[in-house]
């Protein structure tokens, strides 16, 4: 992993964009500047791999940018996708000796990395990050719940509905007009991959939608939701 170089300022997370909405939002500045002192950054590529699942949990991460996918294998090698994780997301577990999957980034991305000893230290030390931890630990289990409906009871039109749905939450931008604009982070071919459907099939729907004029698809990486009511009806 690399180290922050040495003119870098001392605090970096005095500029990080998503410090309001992250694990630490809570603590106040000394503890964040001790939370920074055994924190880096660092950046991922397409396709590099964070964790491996059932290795040993060396790390915990905070997502400031891109978007990683959280996956486990059968013993056969298929691949089952639990989630994806956007930015503010909290990616490996605390106090836990291995790794539960394995989260390998599906974009570009920047993570802020703790090694997870130091990591548990600090948490057991600072009641309001245990606390917060506690929190994001429930609303993870209740994502982990709606994805394995979304890929195990939803046929395909409600997967992509959902899923569109799922990331103009994570990452919209609203319009004066109501609708709301999101640069697609996946291509179609891993929106089918996530979503277990074939890149045929995502395509269809997207026309569908389309045509019903719920969205707007400038360019095969822009999303426009115009009338979100309606898909989510379409999303059950």
């Amino acid at each position: 992993m690399e180290h922050l170089p040495a003119t870098r300022p001392t605090n970096f997370c005095d500029a990080c964009a998503i410090r309001n909405r992250a694990i630490c939002a809570d603590l106040d500045d000394s503890e964040i500047g001790l939370l920074n002192g055994i924190g880096r950054r660092r950046q991922l590529e397409a396709g590099e791999q964070l964790m491996w699942e059932g290795d040993e949990a060396v790390l915990v991460a905070n997502v400031i940018d891109g978007v990683l996918k959280l996956a486990s294998h059968s013993a056969d090698g298929g691949e089952q996708i639990l989630g994806l994780a956007y930015p503010s997301d909290f990616l490996g577990r605390p106090f836990g000796e291995t790794a539960p999957y394995g989260v390998e980034a599906l974009t570009d991305a920047q993570i802020c990395v703790f090694e997870r000893k130091d990591f548990d230290r600090f948490a057991r030390d600072h009641p309001r990050l245990e606390h917060k931890l506690l929190e994001r630990t429930l609303t993870e289990l209740d994502r982990s719940r709606r994805w394995m409906m979304l890929l195990g009871r939803m046929n395909a039109g409600q997967k992509v509905a959902s899923f569109l749905l799922e990331l103009t939450d994570r990452l919209g931008k609203a319009g004066a007009g109501g609708e709301t604009f999101v640069t697609l982070p996946l291509s179609r071919q891993q929106m089918a991959d996530v979503l277990g459907l074939t890149i045929e099939t995502v395509s269809r729907q997207l026309s569908r939608l389309r045509s019903a004029g719920l969205i707007d698809t400038p360019s095969r990486r822009e999303i426009v939701l115009r009338d979100r009511r309606e898909v989510e009806e379409l999303a059950g």
